[in-house]
């Protein structure tokens, strides 16, 4: 059996799955489908934000900086996620950091070709720029409680939650 097109693997994935076909082609001919191993580093805090994944298998830790502390995990995702929402906006530079906290095969998007897609799309444009922002919203409350947990127990190790 041959291995399914980047426009197949598209179509099973639920955060583009209910996108026209004719939309779907479009995005599938800048993504690839890649592997990604524990440990690897997808993207740091302030770097340019030059593309974006769609998650089928592992898990990834979104992290920011913290002076002192290290690296601070405030959020893992997993199958059927999206990471990378920054390349999305001006001026197209990550606001976290993201390292694969377990094995992943993801299709990952070159952005700089997605968004020039976007301007011959206006359609697209409108159905990412709802899709992100709901991810954006979600990130933006996991942020808050993450931060909650750090100040409720400051003397936890920087990737430790909570007491225990």
């Amino acid at each position: 059996m041959a291995p399914l097109s980047v426009f197949d693997l598209l179509v099973l994935h639920p955060f583009l799955s209910d996108l026209p076909m004719g939309l779907l082609q479009g995005l599938a001919a800048h993504g690839r489908p890649v592997l990604r191993h524990t440990g690897y580093r997808l993207f740091r805090e302030d770097h340019p934000a030059d593309r974006f994944w769609l998650l089928r298998s592992g898990v990834v830790a979104l992290d920011f900086h913290v002076p002192g502390r290290g690296d601070i995990v405030i959020e893992r995702v997993g199958a059927d996620s999206v990471v990378g929402w920054s390349w999305l906006v001006p001026p197209y530079r990550w606001t976290l950091g993201a390292v694969v906290a377990e094995d992943c095969q993801a299709i990952e998007f070159d952005a700089a070709r997605v968004r020039l897609l976007i301007g011959e799309h206006p359609e697209l444009g409108r159905e990412l720029t709802t899709r992100f922002l709901t991810v954006m919203g979600h990130r933006l409350q996991a942020a808050r409680h993450r931060l909650v947990e750090l100040y409720a127990y400051p003397d936890h190790p920087a990737g430790a939650s909570g007491p225990g």
